[in-house]
């Protein structure tokens, strides 16, 4: 509301009735019924809402001063509502009045979508808004809901989803795209030893305007690949080294993964291997092709696992494949060099 109002003091020979103040009502309908006579002018059904008074005042000898006052009122249960400003006894102008309400606009937020919504009456007011994941996203935690402020924004998020296996984030993480196409395509692959695999492509992203596969490619090991081991006994430690892969799958962000398993033969089992083996530079996220174990027990047999990933390899809906090679080792321990075949897909 913007208004002013002149100074009581400034006004001569007037009653002890001048008032510097007036005050703001509603009354809520769900049509457009109101006459000079109904709804009955009194503060019930009309609801006040408060007493305006202004910052400033002027006087005769001084321009009008303009005052802004902003209220808020509610909640409201009808399709519409009147305004009514009861003046009961200033000198005052209404120059304009404007109407108005704050909304969060809709949103995402962790892979979810908030709808369009009203703040609540009053400025500290929180409006819960329930959310839904977006299109191949599932529900990693909820309930799903965001809280929309007095201000119109959003605040607080509770709950989130996550793209769904075979789809990757886009969109600055608003939405889950690019669905994996899986095909088969075996194919036989000897090195000069005769080590022969077989191979699997699994292939995630959008096809662009050239034909290219747009979001990244993930491309595993169906099988395990055969290979051939050159060893030699020198001390308790192993030497493990790899080919690069052949086809990066469109992407610069490969890394391996070594996993040592300690094998029971007469079991038919294997597990991890204790803390005590010792796997240099480290046994994850590796750049380079070539790792050192050490601390390896005399007369035991032993796994142990190449895995090749990328940047999108968690997105698809296998477990990761890799190559394996078992070594046993001797009384003196054991050290071999273990040489991939050729240069392999991953």
């Amino acid at each position: 509301m913007k208004f002013t109002v002149r100074d009581c003091n400034s006004i001569p020979n007037i009653p002890g009735s001048c008032k510097e103040t007036f005050n703001l009502f509603y009354y809520e309908s769900d049509s457009d019924s109101a006459t000079a006579t109904s709804p009955f002018w009194m503060e019930n059904p009309y609801v006040k809402v408060d007493t305006i008074a202004p910052d400033e005042s002027f006087s005769m000898l001084e321009s009008g001063r303009v005052n802004t006052k902003v209220r808020s009122f509610g909640p409201l249960s009808k399709a519409g509502f009147y305004l009514a400003f009861q003046d009961l006894g200033a000198c005052m102008s209404l120059i304009s009045v404007r109407v108005f309400y704050k909304k969060c606009s809709t949103t995402i937020a962790n892979f979810a979508v908030f709808p369009e919504t009203a703040t609540g009456a009053e400025a500290t007011s929180l409006v819960i808004a329930p959310g839904t994941c977006v299109p191949n996203a599932l529900e990693v935690s909820v309930p799903l809901k965001l809280y929309c402020n007095g201000d119109g924004e959003w605040m607080v998020p509770v709950g989130s989803c996550t793209c769904a296996a075979g789809f990757e984030p886009a969109m600055k993480d608003t939405q889950c795209q690019g669905e994996c196409f899986h095909y088969k395509h075996f194919k036989s692959i000897k090195d000069s030893l005769g080590a022969a695999g077989m191979l699997m492509l699994s292939v995630c992203g959008s096809l662009d305007a050239d034909g290219f596969w747009s979001s990244g490619k993930h491309v595993t090991l169906k099988n395990r690949l055969s290979y051939s081991v050159i060893s030699s006994v020198n001390e308790t430690s192993l030497l493990l080294e790899w080919s690069e892969p052949r086809d990066m799958g469109g992407r610069e962000d490969i890394l391996f993964n070594v996993i040592c398993k300690k094998c029971l033969p007469e079991r038919g089992m294997c597990s991890r291997c204790d803390d005590n083996v010792d796997i240099s530079p480290r046994h994850l996220g590796l750049t380079q092709r070539r790792v050192t174990v050490r601390n390896l027990q005399a007369h035991t047999q032993y796994s142990f696992e190449i895995q090749a990933v990328n940047g999108v390899s968690n997105k698809s809906p296998y477990t990761p494949q890799f190559a394996s090679v078992n070594i046993t080792t001797n009384q003196a321990g054991g050290y071999a060099t273990l040489r991939l075949p050729g240069r392999h897909r991953i």
